[in-house]
């Protein structure tokens, strides 16, 4: 009975950690970007979302997801994640990091949009009325993001 007991608590245990939510890494130079189909290999400028029921989806640019996001029902997402311009191969929260639009920080669709973790590293990279910040509300709102 005990042997059943643990197998039944060790088999509860699996199929819980098995339908977490997580975003996987992305594999730059091999992934696709889900919404312009090209390789990701820029580390500063990569996004991805994953849905309620996990399924992932990558962006070469945080411009590209956010394009995604006007075109489709969002509703169904539970993380957003962005690379932190500062630190690459670091992601951050999209919801929570702070947005740069400058002229002098080329992303890889032309945006020139850039992300990074902390408003203070933001502002380091601002150095003309043309460099405007920009929180999450205020980055979707300017995609058109209900």
């Amino acid at each position: 009975m005990k042997n059943f007991a643990l197998t039944l608590f060790t088999l509860c245990l699996l199929f819980m950690g098995s339908c977490s939510i997580e975003p996987e890494k992305i594999n730059f130079g091999s992934d696709a970007c889900h919404f312009c189909k090209m390789t990701i290999v820029d580390q500063q400028h990569a996004a991805q979302f994953v849905t309620k029921k996990g399924k992932q989806f990558k962006f070469d640019a945080i411009e590209c997801m956010l394009n995604e996001m006007s075109e489709n029902e969002i509703s169904n997402i539970a993380i957003y994640r962005v690379s932190d311009y500062g630190f690459p191969q670091s992601t951050t929260n999209a919801e929570n990091a702070i947005y740069l639009i400058s002229p002098d920080i080329k992303s890889p669709m032309g945006a020139n949009l850039s992300a990074f973790s902390e408003k203070e590293g933001a502002q380091k990279f601002v150095k003309t009325d043309n460099d405007k910040l920009y929180t999450w509300p205020e980055i979707k709102e300017k995609y058109s993001i209900k």
